[in-house]
């Protein structure tokens, strides 16, 4: 066998392999979903063996209200996007005040911003309805609703701190690479997936009678 028979062809380019930390975003979201999915079975559980404490506290929610709080994480979810396509052309900061030439940092800042005021506004929902007797330790419904969308808030808060700690390195980065884009594309996916969640929340929640 000739040595060059072990070269590879011309034109071939080599098998790129799937990022480690993507990989490793990709399994732990599908622990996280796990999680998610033993939250729903208790609030289901809890509200089969309730439903008129179901019918009387779910009247007390304020359906518009958080309607337009889901809108806005679910808007939070294209800046993101946005955000993600231009950590991809290894863009990190605008190139222009036109938003069609933002860079990474200017997208992630505007979801940021989109995703604490999702935050603030479930604050003052949890506010009216301890004010309405809705309270984590005052029934079973109380347990299941603050249990259910108190966690989902922990999991935007700490995406939140992501979105910082991703847009802190593109400042402190010399050469904007793709160890940076890197970066930016697996907070997108935990983004994505905890607007997904909420999607879920909601509609079961609010919307499912």
């Amino acid at each position: 066998m000739t040595s060059t028979s072990l070269t590879r062809p011309v034109g071939i380019s080599s098998v790129n392999r799937p990022s480690i930390v993507a990989v490793g975003t990709i399994v732990w979201l599908g622990s996280e979903v796990m999680f998610f999915a033993g939250l729903f079975a208790i609030y289901f559980t809890l509200r089969s063996t309730s439903p008129e404490l179901w019918a009387i506290q779910s009247a007390k929610l304020n359906v518009p209200y958080s309607g337009v709080n889901t809108v806005i994480l679910l808007l939070s979810s294209f800046s993101c996007q946005a955000g993600v396509f231009a950590a991809e052309r290894l863009q990190p900061r605008r190139k222009s005040w036109k938003f069609t030439e933002w860079g990474m940092v200017e997208w992630f800042f505007v979801t940021y911003v989109m995703g604490a005021v999702f935050v603030i506004l479930q604050i003052f929902e949890y506010a009216n309805l301890v004010s309405e007797h809705v309270m984590i330790s005052s029934d079973a419904y109380g347990s299941a609703f603050f249990l259910t969308t108190g966690f989902h808030g922990l999991h935007v808060t700490c995406g939140l701190i992501a979105f910082l700690l991703v847009i802190g390195r593109a400042y402190s980065a010399k050469n904007f690479g793709h160890k940076e884009a890197t970066s930016a594309i697996v907070v997108s996916y935990y983004w994505h997936f905890v607007d997904v969640v909420w999607i879920g929340l909601f509609s079961v929640i609010y919307l499912l009678k």
